[in-house]
């Protein structure tokens, strides 16, 4: 099959396209084996392209947490798939196992979802890690209510867009941080209720106008380095702050201390990292839940990006500018109008 291979640790021209086995082989048990239409790309790949693997023993390897595609054929104790069940899924991809820049994959049937009808291939491709991201961030993490307020940052963002559509299903209002006028129409048909554009406002101020002097429910950082503990004062007294990045070390928690605030850590990748099976599951409940809200049409995935599976190193010099709205994604198969 063909694959996009990281062949070593290092810029964008590492990923190199080459001929290799089909892993078809490895279809046992509860394993599907899938033919991938499209593959997500998502910040996570460009830092592995970077700075090597979590398992850099294992290179060259093949990137790409998410995907979505058909499947193909199915081990003997598959019991929820069959041969030509659509499908998406965050499986793979961070060196321990082939990710999904390839044209077939093999996943185990209890960390998948059926593909909502309602979307392309290339929007679910785009859709898992950011959907799990996001719900965890504010459902599980910052334990988000029914009308709480809670302050977004890069709402036009991969996580960002979805985070604004998950938090406004769970009847919160919400604010975010934008950087253009362009970005701002989009964050409000996404349902934002309050857009700030933070290069020429105050955004910490903006919020204490927004919410009577009182600060936010809680506060979702997608951005990192000094937002995050620029944002603690924009959060109400024993509110919440989650990150989806590690603090820096040059974070300044006195104020976050004063204000008693309860500060989070985000990661969906722990479950594959540390090899929680349950989670994993979880994560694919996440996705199902999810695909109904696609179908209800009450959730969107915005593609703005699709390159051909060839061109996946083009894909990561786009990410990397850090000004992309909505999500990228490679075609690997131009069936079914991905």
């Amino acid at each position: 099959m063909k694959a996009v291979l990281m062949t070593a640790a290092g810029s964008p021209e590492v990923l190199q396209v080459q001929e290799v086995p089909n892993p078809g082989i490895y279809v046992e048990n509860t394993k599907l084996l899938v033919r991938l239409v499209a593959a997500g790309i998502n910040p996570i790949d460009t830092k592995l392209r970077n700075r090597g693997t979590f398992y850099p023993d294992r290179t060259p390897t093949i990137l790409g947490c998410d995907g979505a595609g058909i499947v193909e054929a199915v081990g003997a104790k598959v019991q929820r798939f069959r041969p030509g069940d659509q499908v998406y899924f965050c499986s793979g991809g961070l060196g321990a196992h082939q990710g999904n820049y390839a044209e077939y994959t093999v996943v185990d049937e209890r960390f998948v979802a059926r593909k909502s009808a309602s979307i392309s291939f290339a929007e679910a491709a785009a859709a898992p890690l950011a959907l799990i991201t996001a719900w965890e961030a504010l459902y599980e993490r910052g334990r988000l209510e029914t009308g709480e307020r809670v302050l977004i940052h890069g709402g036009a963002g991969g996580v960002g867009h979805v985070a604004i559509q998950l938090a406004k299903l769970k009847g919160a209002t919400v604010s975010t941080t934008v950087s253009s006028e362009k970005k701002a129409n989009f964050v409000k048909a996404l349902g934002a209720d309050h857009v700030i554009f933070y290069k020429q406002t105050d955004f910490v101020q903006a919020v204490l106008d927004w919410t009577g002097g009182e600060g936010v429910d809680l506060a979702f950082d997608t951005v990192g380095g000094e937002t995050f503990h620029k944002t603690f004062p924009a959060v109400r007294v024993y509110g919440d702050i989650v990150t989806i990045l590690e603090p820096d070390a040059n974070t300044i928690w006195k104020t976050a201390r004063t204000r008693n605030l309860r500060i989070s850590l985000e990661l969906m990748l722990t479950p594959a990292l540390l090899g929680l099976e349950e989670r994993l599951q979880h994560h694919a409940e996440i996705l199902k839940q999810c695909a109904t809200w696609f179908d209800e049409d009450k959730l969107k995935i915005q593609v703005n990006h699709k390159f051909p599976l060839e061109e996946a190193a083009k894909a990561h010099q786009l990410i990397e500018t850090g000004s992309v709205a909505g999500k990228i994604v490679l075609l690997i198969s131009d069936t079914l109008n991905p």
